[in-house]
């Protein structure tokens, strides 16, 4: 298998790592906080996706977090839920900056997303983490996951687990 890593910041850690547990070539979604580096050290709410790139490309993967968080929003929680996409290396900062590039006119307004260097992870506590997978009727889930899962069903189907 073809497998690479890259963490994603966007919303509440539940609601992305729900997102990304429910796609195909998804192989482990690790939630937590991550921090980078410089003005973004501080940890946010993130997840760590390992996937297959042969099952589910890394562009999909950008689209589906840009489309399932306020990927265009600034707002006064920005530090706890930073709209980031975190690379492990220089290859992947090039290739998240193209991708980028290339997704924008999908897009009404100007996607704020960073893309920030990978410095630090902390899981989040075992009782919060599959949280959506453990708790699927609260509110909170219907709510706020529901709506995200329904989308990737709508128009993102073939990337979808059965």
């Amino acid at each position: 298998m073809s497998m690479d890593k890259i963490a994603l910041g966007g919303g509440c850690h539940w609601c992305t790592e729900a997102v990304f547990q429910s796609l195909k070539g998804v192989e482990e979604v690790q939630q937590g906080y991550v921090s980078s580096t410089g003005i973004n050290n501080g940890f946010s709410e993130a997840v760590i996706v390992v996937y297959n790139k042969q099952l589910i490309p890394l562009e999909t993967l950008i689209e589906i977090h840009l489309r399932t968080h306020q990927s265009m929003v600034n707002h006064s929680r920005r530090e706890t839920y930073r709209s980031a996409i975190y690379i492990f290396n220089s290859l992947q900062k090039q290739f998240v900056k193209s991708i980028l590039e290339k997704i924008q006119p999908k897009f009404k307004n100007t996607i704020i997303t960073k893309v920030l260097a990978f410095k630090d992870f902390k899981a989040s506590r075992e009782e919060i983490r599959d949280y959506y997978i453990k708790n699927p009727q609260k509110p909170f889930c219907k709510k706020y996951i529901d709506p995200k899962l329904d989308l990737l069903k709508e128009e993102f189907t073939n990337f979808v687990r059965n």
